[in-house]
């Protein structure tokens, strides 16, 4: 066999040979997500709103009030749920809205939590609009109404829930109808990490994945994480395991740089999807505006990947312009690309930009 060719065998013993009995996390490798509020980095001013919302729940013995929390992916919404149920230490039961169809689904969730228990549905502005009814009275009054049969023979059932939070997350705010977004008592914001709080963060990861690292490795990742924790620790992994094929496993700066080239990561945090984004805007629409729909068909991806994953982050940083008439480059923009730019950009006072 040639070994140029051929992977290293697998020992015989270890963890990849065990039985994976419905873990959610890989058995060989340490949990990065904060367990607590004190273990929790940034956010100073949400993690101080849950920690008084926490105080006075248990203050009073009752069990949170129902909290919501909107932002960009990435930034910690399901961790900060998990970590409100530890804080209260109750259990939490973790569910999506696309996958909540029927009534059923809901009230299976719901009976089953035990008192004071968490009840975590993440893009909730994706439930279905008859679920979301269901929901008003459980949030309200802790118990469902659900009807059985339809005409002449349809009769109604009240069942009664223990008391309960509901965290929803959801990236999307604006698609929440009133009524849900008036039935939590909180909601929260979960904004952009500076690049200071993304190095501790780093640090920390790399301290549990038992990496050694150097400072200026540390400054590199977080400086192109995007302001977000997830992308960071995406690239701690994949910058270790360059340092651990490529090297003795430590992670020096300049190997840090290596394996970001490699990864095709530039200083800003762009990758290859969002500078095709940038190309097409300024290139192929001359600066726009142009719809969401044509510039995603243009660089081959979905609107909602778009809107959701890459638009924020280019518009929080100056590369790009939502305004009424659609997206348009900003003389940024073609700063980047290396371009001339362009009098029809559409980044001039004329244009009014979508908040």
């Amino acid at each position: 066999m040639d070994s140029h060719n051929s992977l290293p065998p697998l020992p015989d013993e270890g963890p990849w040979n065990d039985p994976l009995p419905g873990e959610t996390e890989r058995p060989w490798e340490e949990d990065l997500r904060p367990q607590g509020l004190d273990e929790f980095i940034g956010q100073d001013g949400l993690r101080e709103n849950l920690r008084i919302l926490i105080e006075a729940a248990r203050m009073r013995q009752a069990p949170l009030e129902h909290v919501l929390l909107t932002g960009p992916p990435g930034l910690g919404k399901t961790s900060m749920a998990r970590l409100l149920a530890n804080e209260m230490r109750v259990e939490i039961r973790q569910t999506s809205g696309p996958v909540l169809e029927k009534a059923g689904d809901l009230a299976g969730l719901l009976t089953s939590l035990p008192a004071g228990g968490v009840l975590f549905v993440d893009e909730i502005h994706r439930l279905n609009r008859s679920i979301e009814e269901y929901l008003y009275p459980a949030m309200e009054d802790f118990r469902l109404d659900i009807l059985l049969d339809r005409g002449p023979n349809a009769r109604s059932v009240q069942i009664k829930l223990e008391p309960f939070t509901l965290i929803g997350a959801t990236t999307r705010s604006g698609l929440l109808t009133g009524p849900l977004r008036a039935r939590f008592g909180m909601v929260g914001r979960v904004d952009f990490y500076p690049p200071e709080d993304l190095a501790e963060i780093v640090r920390r990861s790399a301290r549990l994945l038992e990496v050694a690292i150097e400072d200026s490795a540390i400054v590199e990742i977080s400086r192109r994480s995007r302001g977000t924790p997830r992308i960071a620790n995406r690239l701690l992994r994949r910058v270790r395991d360059y340092a651990l094929v490529k090297g003795d496993g430590a992670i020096t700066g300049e190997l840090c740089q290596r394996a970001l080239r490699l990864l095709d990561v530039d200083e800003r945090g762009l990758d290859e999807m969002d500078r095709r984004i940038l190309r097409a805007l300024a290139v192929t629409f001359e600066g726009g505006p142009v719809g969401i729909a044509s510039l995603a068909a243009t660089v081959g991806e979905e609107p909602h990947t778009l809107e959701e994953v890459h638009e924020p982050y280019l518009v929080l940083q100056g590369f790009l312009q939502r305004t009424r008439l659609g997206r348009c480059a900003t003389r940024t923009t073609y700063e980047i690309l290396g371009l001339e730019a362009r009098p029809s950009t559409g980044s001039g006072p004329q244009q009014e930009t979508l908040l």
